[in-house]
């Protein structure tokens, strides 16, 4: 099956979306070509392969929630602080033991 993207029906950001993705199955013309041939009637590996398309549009149309860059909170950074004091505790009395 081969599905043109550029001559497709598609909202221009998700045209953008499938052509930058790195994917074998994007041509440089910008044409989607998937191989079905999982059954024995060709009927069977249309379906199949419609719905893998379908399958690669959608996972094109979620967008990441951007993330939101936070600090730490005053207690934990002396939480961590004293579990690192605590191990290197734990650490520097496992060394040899000296007269």
């Amino acid at each position: 099956m081969r599905f043109d993207v550029r001559a497709s029906g598609l909202p221009e950001a998700l045209k953008k979306r499938l052509l930058a993705l790195h994917d074998r199955r994007v041509t440089r013309d910008g044409v989607i070509v998937i191989k079905a041939q999982e059954y024995r009637t060709q009927e069977q590996n249309r379906a199949a392969a419609l719905e893998r398309l379908e399958a690669l549009i959608a996972s094109v149309c979620t967008t990441r929630k951007v993330r939101v860059a936070t600090r730490p909170t005053r207690a934990s950074q002396r939480r961590r602080l004293e579990n690192k004091a605590r191990r290197s505790e734990v650490k520097t009395g496992r060394g040899r033991v000296s007269d």
